[in-house]
């Protein structure tokens, strides 16, 4: 694997991420919370963070935007952080603080201590140097954002991705949509998005299709079963989710189109409006069937494998 071409891809879908959550989060409410987790084990991840909101300065004023950066040893970030503080114009309502003491013990106290509970919350937490996924207290500290967002990068061996769903939905994200960044047939790093807002994870996956492409870097669907490569696209090869939605029917018996959206958006790698593309595709030969058999493919028409 490029790790490289990787890495360049998790910082575009961090950084347009961020674009779009930080005016949407300071719109909603006064204040605004961004929690940067192993920030020592990447630093050039936070500082991309940190740019988009010097950047993004007016957005901030007459609101306040805190970004904490935790890590085992953070001397080096923080004064990587300073830096760029220094070197951008002041935004006005923009506080920066870095915390020692590891992310899976020190992240819970270090949003409490800044006051983040109850508002708008995002956490990105990269724990492919670490081994193993955050540990629970970490992950739940950060679902007490209302409303409260969650980037977790998972290392490329040992994702289980039904278990992994169960415990972030146990800690406080009921919607979970997860991708595999990879080059090749070996296991990729594995990318989680998790949240309690429809809407947030349509955006999210809008923004996952829209980076540009990297050295050969692909997706991966963790759910399929055939370990499908698929390049970045605005229009993603559909294969991986006829596979899944087939096999989805197979075990339901019936869905209706909303549903199947729904199962499309937070099950697979896939949109919603993949989902729609697919089912158009799958009447038209015939492997699943409609109830109602005609009129417009509606969210409560009912398809049935054929």
């Amino acid at each position: 694997m490029t790790a490289d071409s990787v890495a360049d891809v998790k910082r575009e879908i961090l950084v347009r991420h961020l674009e779009a959550w930080t005016p949407a989060a300071l719109h909603r409410a006064r204040r605004a919370t961004y929690a940067h987790g192993y920030a020592d084990a990447a630093p050039e991840l936070a500082e991309a963070a940190l740019r988009v909101f010097t950047e993004q300065s007016d957005l901030v004023r007459g609101r306040e935007l805190t970004m904490v950066a935790v890590g085992q040893e953070t001397a080096d970030v923080a004064r990587r952080l300073a830096a760029i503080q220094q070197g951008a114009e002041a935004a006005a309502g923009l506080t920066v603080h870095t915390v020692g003491g590891g992310t899976d013990g020190a992240l819970a106290i270090a949003l409490k201590a800044a006051g983040s509970a109850r508002v708008p919350l995002l956490g990105f937490l990269d724990a492919t140097a670490a081994g193993g996924p955050p540990a629970v207290t970490a992950v739940s500290a950060l679902a007490a954002g209302k409303p409260a967002e969650a980037i977790i990068v998972l290392p490329a061996e040992g994702f289980a991705a039904d278990d992994y769903r169960a415990e972030l939905r146990a800690a406080g994200f009921p919607l979970v949509a997860a991708v595999e960044l990879a080059v090749d047939e070996e296991p990729g790093e594995v990318l989680v998005f998790a949240t309690a807002s429809g809407k947030s994870l349509e955006g999210f996956k809008d923004t996952l299709w829209a980076v540009d492409e990297y050295a050969g870097v692909r997706y991966r669907d963790p759910g399929d079963p055939e370990r499908h490569l698929i390049d970045i696209s605005l229009n993603p090869h559909p294969g991986p989710l006829r596979r899944e939605l087939l096999g989805h029917l197979a075990e339901v018996g019936e869905s209706t189109v909303t549903e199947l959206r729904t199962f499309a958006l937070t099950e697979t790698v896939y949109r919603a409006e993949d989902a729609t593309r697919v089912l158009h595709a799958l009447l038209t030969a015939g492997s699943v069937t409609r109830r109602p058999e005609q009129g417009r493919l509606g969210g409560d028409v009912v398809i049935t494998a054929a």
